[in-house]
This record gives C-alpha cells, sequence and structure tokens, in this order.
C-alpha cells in the first residue's frame, strides 16, 4: 500500500510533532499517564506468576490483534496464522493442539470463553471493549478450576468516572485493512455505561484470506443502594473470514502470498454470528461478608464450507457462577475465606454434507447431500475453596481446593437412531488442590513459592472413534506445578524486577492421533515434563520534566520434554516438545513526552520450533520489530484528538508466524506445516473523541 516505508513513517511523526503543539490545553493533556513498562507489575504478595496488561499496553500495538501484547509475557506464546487463525499457549501446555486453543480457560467478566469441551477463542473479542488482562500461569487459580495451562481475564472496559464522551475511531493499512470504530460512556455515582460498536475488514496478503468482522460491545454497571449493584454485559460477533490454510516449505520460502490448493479451490471460509450475555449481582453484606454472583449465556450459529466437507454447526449454553467472601480474623491472624460454583450446560449440534467444488470449477464451495449429524451435550461443574491468611506482617499464606466433574453426551441424528439419548460419559472426579507462600524480604521486595495440581479433559472430538462412539478409556491429562519466584523494585522504584523459575510434571499425556484428512483419534500416550525459566525488568531510562524514557527486557528459557510418548511402535520419549519454541525474548523502548507524542518499539525473537514428534524437522528461528508513534492533543478544549503511524515486521522478516503440528502430506505431497506471518506491513489512523 505504501512504497516508501521510511519517508511514510518520517512524515507522519513530522505530521504528529507538529500538530502536537497546536491548540495545547494542559488541563487536559494532564491526563496523560507515562508509562513505559507493556507490563503491569503483578501484586507482589501472590503466590504465583500473574501477568496483567492495561489499556495503555494494547494501545502500544496496531489494536487489530492481541498477539504481539501477548507475546511480550513471558512463558505466553500466541501463534497468529491468520485474524481467524491461532494458538495460545502458556509453557508450552496446549502447543501439540492442531486447531485452536485448548488447555487455557479464558473469561470475559467472569463469563467463560471456554466452551463446555475446553477449547478457548478470543481473538473475535473487540480491543476496544477491554480495560485489562490478567494471565495466572499454570493450575494456580481454583477459583476457575485449576485449568492445566492457566488462566486469561479479560475485564471490560469502564467509563471513567463522572464523564460522558462519544468517540470515533479509524484505523487503515497495508493489505486493504480498514477499521471504523465507534464508542460511547456515560458515568455518573450509581451509573455506568460503555458501549462500541467495530467495523473491521483486511483483504489480507495471502489469497483466500479476506476478513470481515463486526462486533458490538455494551457494559454497564448500576449501584441500586449502597451495599448492591447489578452490572450487565452484551457482545454480538458477526464474522466471515476466508482461510488460505497451511502451506509446504518450498511455499513459505517461494511464494508465502499462496493459499492451500484444495482451499482456494474450494473458497473455504468460516463464518459466524455470535452473541454472549451476562447478568451480574454484587452484595456487601457486611464488612465480613460479600457476595458475587452472575449467570451467562453463549449463542454461535457458523457455517465453514471446507474442501473435504461443509460443516453447519450451532452452540448455545447456560452457565452460573457464584462466589460467596469472608474476611475476618483467625487465631487473631487476618484472613480471607471464598468459597463458590461454576456451573455449565451446553447444547452443541453439527451437520456435514459433501462438498461439491471440483464438479464446478471456479464456483467455490457448493453444499451437497448431508452425510452425517450429531447432537451433543457437555455439561462441567466447579466447586471451589480457597483462603489466604496473613500469617505475619511478612508472610503471607494462600491455599484452596477445587473440585470437577465433566459429562459429554451424543446422538447420532443422521442414522435416526430409534434409541434413546446415550447415557453421559464421565471422566470422573477431578480434584485439584493449591498452596503457596509469599515472603516479604524487604520493602518492595517479595519471594514466592507454590504447589498445585491442574487437570483438561480431553474434548468431544478427541473422545471419539473413526466409529463416532466415545472412546471410554481417555483418562483427563492432570499435571503438578512446582514454582519459585522472585518480584522486586530496585534503584528506587527505577528497576522492577521479577523471575520465576517452574516445573509442570504432565501425566496421561493426551495427544491427537491423524487417521484421515482433517480427521484425529485422542490417545493418551504418556508424559511431558514443562521446565523453565521467565523473567522481566522494567527499566526508567530518564524522567525528566518534559519526557520519560523506559525499556523493558523480558524472556523465558524453557525444557519442554516427552518423558514417556509411545504412538504405536514409535517411541519419541526425550524428544523436544511439538509446536512450540524454547527460546522467546522481547526488548523495547518506549518514549513519551508531556506535549503528548510518543513512541513504541518492540523487538523479539523466538527460536526454531519442532514440527513433528520425531524432531526431525523444525522451522526457522526469526525475529520482529515493530514500531509506533502517536500524538495525542486537544482541540477547543473538548475535543481530545490522537493519530498514530506504525510498522509491523519493519525488517521484512519471512517466517512461519503458526505451526500444525505433526502435518501430513497424503499421496505425493508435501507435509503443510507453515502459516506464513505477514511481511512489512504499515497502518495509520486517528481518532476524535467529543467530552460532554
Amino acid at each position: 500500500m505504501f512504497k516508501n516505508s521510511l519517508s511514510f513513517l518520517l512524515f507522519l511523526c513530522s505530521v504528529f510533532t507538529v500538530f502536537g503543539q497546536i491548540k495545547k490545553d494542559t488541563i487536559a493533556l494532564s491526563e496523560i499517564t507515562l508509562k513505559g513498562s507493556p507490563i503491569k507489575n503483578a501484586p507482589q504478595n501472590t503466590a504465583s506468576s500473574v501477568s496483567v496488561i492495561t489499556t495503555a499496553d494494547i494501545n502500544k500495538s496496531d489494536g487489530i490483534i492481541l498477539t504481539p501484547v501477548l507475546n511480550k509475557i513471558p512463558g505466553v506464546t500466541m501463534q497468529q496464522g491468520a485474524l481467524n487463525t491461532n494458538r495460545i499457549t502458556i509453557r508450552g501446555i496446549g502447543a501439540r493442539s492442531q486447531y485452536g486453543t485448548n488447555k487455557i480457560k479464558a473469561y470475559f467478566d467472569g463469563i467463560p470463553l471456554s466452551s463446555g469441551d475446553g477449547e478457548t477463542t478470543i481473538d473475535d473479542i473487540d480491543l476496544a471493549s477491554i480495560e485489562k488482562i490478567e494471565i495466572i500461569k499454570g493450575p494456580n487459580s481454583t477459583s476457575f478450576g485449576s485449568g492445566l495451562g492457566g488462566v486469561i481475564q479479560l475485564f471490560s472496559r469502564e467509563t471513567p468516572l463522572l464523564e460522558s464522551f462519544g468517540k470515533s475511531t479509524v484505523t487503515f493499512g497495508s493489505f486493504g485493512l480498514l477499521q471504523n470504530r465507534l464508542s460511547a460512556g456515560y458515568s455518573d455515582s450509581k451509573t455506568n455505561v460503555f458501549a462500541s460498536f467495530t467495523d473491521l475488514q483486511s483483504e489480507g496478503f495471502r489469497e483466500n484470506s479476506s476478513y470481515d468482522r463486526k462486533s458490538f460491545n455494551l457494559h454497564a454497571k448500576q449501584k441500586i443502594n449502597s451495599k448492591g449493584s447489578f452490572s450487565f454485559l452484551g457482545t454480538f460477533t458477526r464474522l466471515k473470514a476466508f482461510i488460505p490454510s497451511s502451506i509446504n516449505e518450498t511455499d513459505l520460502k517461494n511464494n508465502p502470498e499462496k493459499a492451500a490448493a484444495t482451499w482456494a479451490a474450494a473458497q473455504g471460509f468460516e463464518s459466524y454470528d455470535k452473541f454472549m450475555l451476562g447478568l451480574g449481582y454484587d452484595h456487601q453484606f457486611s464488612e465480613k461478608w460479600s457476595l458475587q454472583t452472575s449467570i451467562f449465556s453463549n449463542f454461535k450459529d457458523a457455517y465453514e464450507p471446507r474442501p473435504f466437507d461443509i460443516l453447519d454447526e450451532k452452540t448455545s449454553s447456560l452457565g452460573l457462577r457464584s462466589n460467596v467472601n469472608y474476611k475476618d480474623q483467625l487465631f487473631s491472624l487476618p484472613f480471607e475465606l471464598s468459597f463458590g460454583t461454576e456451573l455449565l450446560t451446553e447444547k452443541y449440534a453439527y451437520s456435514l454434507f459433501k462438498n461439491l467444488y471440483k464438479s464446478q470449477p471456479g464456483q467455490g464451495s457448493l453444499k451437497g447431500d448431508e452425510f452425517s449429524s450429531v447432537k451433543q451435550n457437555r455439561n462441567y461443574s466447579n466447586y471451589f475453596l480457597q483462603m489466604e491468611l496473613w500469617i505475619s506482617e511478612k508472610l503471607h499464606l494462600e491455599t484452596g481446593v477445587a473440585f470437577n466433574t465433566t459429562k459429554y453426551s451424543l446422538k447420532d441424528i443422521f442414522e435416526n437412531n430409534s434409541e434413546a439419548q446415550k447415557m453421559p460419559f464421565t471422566f470422573g472426579n477431578v480434584w485439584s488442590p493449591r498452596i503457596g507462600f509469599s515472603y516479604k524480604v524487604s520493602k518492595g521486595k517479595n519471594i514466592f513459592t507454590s504447589v498445585s495440581k491442574g487437570f483438561s479433559v480431553p474434548s468431544v472430538a478427541e473422545t471419539l472413534t473413526p466409529e463416532g462412539q466415545i472412546n471410554t478409556n481417555l483418562k483427563p491429562e492432570v499435571g503438578w506445578n512446582y514454582e519459585l519466584g522472585f518480584k522486586g523494585n530496585w534503584l528506587k522504584n527505577k528497576i522492577y524486577t521479577e523471575v520465576t523459575f517452574y516445573s509442570t510434571q504432565i501425566e496421561n499425556l493426551l495427544v491427537a492421533r491423524r487417521t484421515a484428512n482433517d480427521q484425529f483419534v485422542g490417545i493418551n500416550a504418556g508424559s511431558s515434563s514443562h521446565s523453565g525459566l521467565e523473567f522481566l525488568v522494567n527499566y526508567k531510562l530518564f524522567e525528566l520534566t518534559q519526557f520519560q524514557m523506559t525499556s523493558y527486557f523480558s524472556g523465558a528459557v524453557n525444557t519442554f520434554k516427552f518423558k514417556e510418548f509411545l504412538d504405536g511402535d514409535a517411541d519419541y520419549s526425550g524428544n523436544q516438545l511439538t509446536g512450540v519454541p524454547e527460546k522467546q525474548f522481547n526488548f523495547g523502548v518506549d518514549l513519551t513526552t508531556k506535549n503528548g507524542f510518543g513512541v513504541n518499539t518492540s523487538f523479539r525473537t523466538i527460536s526454531k520450533i519442532s514440527l513433528n514428534d520425531s524432531n526431525t524437522k523444525y522451522s526457522e528461528r526469526y525475529s520482529l520489530l515493530d514500531i509506533k508513534t502517536t500524538s495525542v492533543f486537544t482541540i477547543f478544549k473538548i475535543l481530545k484528538t490522537e493519530l498514530n503511524a506504525g510498522i509491523n515486521n519493519a525488517l521484512g522478516t519471512k517466517y512461519a508466524a503458526n505451526i500444525l503440528p505433526n502435518a501430513v502430506g497424503f499421496g505425493t505431497a508435501t507435509p503443510r506445516y507453515f502459516y506464513p506471518g505477514n511481511p512489512v506491513n504499515f497502518y495509520g489512523g486517528f481518532s476524535v473523541a467529543f467530552l460532554f
């Protein structure tokens, strides 16, 4: 789209600098907070690894996708094959997932973004609706059922107290990128409302990769008295995204714009309408007792033409989450006790149709006869109890236990089976205990240690045999996690550091064995070991009256191994875990001035990734540099305006942004392991907010 990248960036930077001097309102601009760290310092007395991402951190990216933001978090890897194709792993857990994210739980204001069988999707949540993200690594969150990989919590954006505004934002960029966003908010002493509508479109740099997403978000809180308040969260997403799929190594190097031949011929895509609704109530009974409870519902109607078939599916769910909190003293020691439950019932129905795209070339996918139709019921219940005890002024104890029961049942509708719905299959009861200690070494410096157990049940797809029956021999993955870490400030809070050593030992390792194109069977194949070191350093280089310069350096060095892995006659014991890098480093420098001008830089490097369980094939190591400039100023004291421009992948690196683990080439075809990443791409935009 832009031929001279350097001239384009320098031009906009100069424009920003000039406009930053026009009609400045020092009162309005005094609200700007100078922040350089990409990761807000987590509470130091927590006995676990918790990373916090703020709105300011999200705004340092292009505002389109979370990938560059999440990849700054030590131990977290988000691979992004397209705007609608990604996989998130935490400490290597979930790396062997063929498509999408599993073994990690996610919530938006306490509403599950994970389905009843463990699949998690966060890429269609509009970034404008997110106020903050908290990432709990490993099975350290008892109240959320102890997800094996961890928990990602998204918190919706609220309107600042006693403010009202209307805002329009436009972002444009390479490969036909265009994002239009309208948002508005209102707040007084009792009511808080935030709403946004976003229309995001992109042609994509690859064939068959155009993307069109419209989303609406509404979040409201209403105090009914001094002790109680209601909250509401509603989101709607309409998506149509074409799928270029993965390509082989030759095409990755020579023709990354190419789509997989079958997906291009079928013009494959996914489309869906998705609703998410939640209603919550908080009540403070007394200084000691409080209650938080919510009911929520999700609905999704999806249609996906693929080369091998056409999938038509519907999902609906209804759930309840409730938490009772009690604060008091135990043997004269301050303590806090929480107990509650999360219940979910989900109905899933899908039909498969023949795809007749080969019969009429050039027409794309054509719906043929139905050949399969199944209804599934998924139910899970989590119960939890956790306690925090301040043993002394310096020593803090956290402990708890979670209890889970998950049930699946299915009925073959296509065969018109006269039998009643099959009895639910359950993986039994899973207990997940946890204990952790945090000790204050000195002011601003804490060490912590914890031991916890997590689990991950197989998805419905993994439980099915080729005959369509539930494999009752499968067991949930379970893992014990051990951590030792330090959090601390140095040199009068100019430097903040975190370092964590961890080891997670997983049994009943669940792997997907490919039986045909897009067909997999889940098996318990052994055990794996996930050990590593994570670190973070935030450093204020300069903090003067007119500007501030800060830097950060974070990374993870890991050893992910199969301890025991037998798949048929193949023995992969001792091999490196597939689909995830063992080294990942991030470095950046941020400059912010008092007149509202800022520059953010981000450089990250990813080590090679094993593509198959036998470790005979690896992806290449790569590095990416992103740069963004921003200028904020006011016009007539009531219009707050922002201009921004940026470059992603400024070095023009050719790389695989996402990996398809254990890809198999059928016939004479070579395996298609790779989703190529975007080449150099530019973006720019502006926003105007009217302050009431």
